[in-house]
């Protein structure tokens, strides 16, 4: 069983969600504390990544709750930059300034929809892992998904060429 592996995954996704870095090392350290304590009982479930996610969703979303809403530093999301091949700076700056407007309206979708495009997106996982930690049908899924590609999308239009709106 492959668990603490899991550890940055859970902590980005749960970030993602809080959108506060402590916070989200709490929720996974919560997580693996429960998966230790219910380890006689691990045989019982089929997929432990999508029933790990599940759990970290489920306690953001209570935490989420429990609180006010405040704005966050969404860098402290933790969703990795790219990999710029092109020693340029200049293109360097430019590739590190988009990634930053994809973590801004990423982090400004619904919360389904911001939970379906990093896991997907970011972290890679299956459609039906998606639908796992999700409990959706997977055309529900693909649907969402699309849909919050399209309003990134044209919301980074409309950044970066305000001429076609």
């Amino acid at each position: 069983m492959k668990i603490l592996p899991l550890g940055q995954n859970l902590y980005r996704f749960a970030a993602g969600i809080l959108k506060d870095s402590h916070e989200a090392e709490d929720v996974v350290q919560d997580i693996f504390m429960k998966l230790w304590n219910m380890r006689d009982r691990m045989e019982e479930i089929n997929n432990i990544n999508a029933f790990a996610y599940k759990m970290t969703r489920n306690i953001c979303l209570d935490k989420l709750k429990g609180r006010r809403m405040q704005y966050y530093d969404t860098a402290a999301r933790g969703i990795p930059e790219p990999e710029v091949d092109d020693p340029n700076p200049e293109r360097m700056v430019e590739m590190r300034d988009s990634a930053e407007r994809i973590k801004k309206l990423i982090s400004d979708l619904p919360e389904q929809q911001k939970s379906i495009i990093h896991m997907r997106d970011v972290d890679g996982y299956s459609y039906e892992e998606i639908s796992d930690v999700m409990d959706m049908e997977i055309n529900a899924i693909r649907v969402t998904l699309s849909r919050a590609r399209r309003s990134v999308r044209e919301s980074l239009i409309k950044i970066q060429e305000p001429w076609k709106i």
